[in-house]
């Protein structure tokens, strides 16, 4: 397992190596719902909000502006990634390296559980995507809830589009995930979170919001 993981984290910093300078202003005009996800977090002040697989920080930084007083953490298994992370959060977020399916929170971020915890479209580039998302729903404080939003279904999108567009995320190593709403219902109903999900316009994208009592 750690030589899978190593061989993701060089994988994932050989394709953002470079992308990483261009990434939010390229991303921005296909990974929809983003804003939705961050809209919907509810987050008071002084609550622990994490994004797993935090990419260049573009959606902390996001959610301090949407919610003042949140205190801000993320993890990326990318070093290229966090390195745009930091230089863009710079001392408002705790940032570490880390596995979406294996960080101990408490050793890499400094805290036990998270009041708030984001995966937004990674889901589809982690290879073991259902057991980072369990994992991810074990870090959750009393009351807490998991934010997921994700490429969907695209049932709505012309046929040849939507072929043309699985082919051309392929090439970044992305591939949506067609049962990620089964794999919440049971994730949900194992660890005994309730689970409200979103279908986008055109089964675009997927949002799911799992709460923790």
């Amino acid at each position: 397992m750690a030589s899978a993981n190593a061989s993701h984290a060089a994988l994932m910093d050989e394709v953002y190596r470079g992308q990483r300078h261009i990434y939010d202003f390229t991303r921005k005009y296909y990974l929809f719902g983003r804003d939705t996800l961050i809209a919907g977090l509810a987050a008071k002040p002084g609550m622990r909000v994490l994004e797993v697989a935090c990419g260049t920080g573009r959606n902390l930084a996001k959610i301090a502006k949407a919610w003042p007083g949140v205190r801000l953490f993320g993890l990326d298994i990318s070093a290229e990634m966090l390195k745009s992370a930091r230089a863009a959060l710079g001392a408002e977020a705790q940032l570490g390296e880390g596995d979406a399916c294996s960080f101990d929170p408490q050793s890499l971020l400094g805290e036990p559980q998270f009041d708030r915890i984001v995966l937004s479209y990674s889901l589809s580039m982690i290879p073991d995507w259902e057991g980072a998302f369990d994992h991810a729903a074990g870090q959750l404080a009393p009351g807490g809830a998991l934010h997921i939003v994700d490429f969907g279904d695209l049932a709505g999108l012309p046929r040849p589009l939507a072929a043309g567009l699985r082919a051309w995320l392929a090439k970044f190593h992305v591939e949506p995930r067609a049962t990620m709403s089964q794999v919440a219902a049971r994730i949900a109903a194992t660890r005994g979170l309730s689970l409200a999900s979103t279908r986008g316009p055109l089964g675009y994208f997927q949002l799911h919001v799992l709460t923790a009592e």
